[in-house]
């Protein structure tokens, strides 16, 4: 099936146009445009994922199945640089340490948060993110960009789960390039912090044996 694509920003240069077509096969998905486009454009594989997509001007998740009749509009990372994402598969670490590499960079500070087997004296079998995904990539966009006002930042990334998530599995990552380390040691801190008070993202733990609690 054909799709239409519209691009901005970074996305637009290296398209060399605002608006494309592209063949992929029905059914396929978000991220599955990316990688077309990708290797018809190499202009695009020097830059970063999109932090988000959206079809017939609303923002739809990565995972969803695109109809012909659909315009893509590919989301470019925000915030001066900054990676945002929600995601329902695995983080990769790699990835997100490659979003934050940086010439003038001496230090990169790396977070990731884990589900642990515990909580409040229960055993926990697993965990489950829901957010609500607009307001969250907004409001990541304003942590991040409140970073790079107080400290001297290079580059931001932020990557949650959403869904089903098992012990052992990441649930956060967050990474901060910086010249020096006090900055990216201070700034990091602030994100995940900040992002635990703000962003509006949900977990459900679910313990083994039954019985199940909403918490923040």
């Amino acid at each position: 099936m054909r799709i239409r694509v519209r691009a901005f920003a970074s996305y637009r240069e290296a398209l060399g146009t605002n608006q494309v077509e592209v063949d992929v096969p029905d059914g396929a998905t978000p991220p599955q445009v990316w990688e077309a486009l990708a290797s018809r454009y190499p202009k695009l594989c020097d830059l970063p994922p999109p932090s988000g997509y959206a079809i017939n001007d609303s923002y739809v998740s990565s995972e969803i199945q695109l109809s012909p009749e659909d315009e893509l509009v590919l989301i470019p990372p925000v915030s001066g640089g900054a990676y945002l994402d929600l995601t329902e598969g695995p983080i990769s670490v790699d990835e997100v340490l490659r979003y934050v590499v940086h010439p003038q960079a001496g230090a990169v500070v790396l977070f990731l948060g884990t589900v642990r087997d515990n909580a409040s004296g229960r055993s926990v079998h697993h965990l489950e993110y829901e957010a609500y995904r607009e307001l969250a990539l907004r409001e990541m966009a304003r942590i991040a960009a409140e970073a790079e006002e107080r400290w001297d930042l290079r580059e931001i990334a932020i990557v949650h789960r959403t869904g089903h998530l098992a012990v052992g599995e990441i649930s956060v990552a967050i990474a901060v390039s910086a010249p020096h380390r006090k900055d990216a040691f201070e700034a990091g801190r602030f994100l995940i912090d900040t992002l635990k008070q703000r962003v509006p993202i949900w977990k459900k733990e679910v313990w083994e044996g039954g019985g199940a609690v909403w918490v923040r």
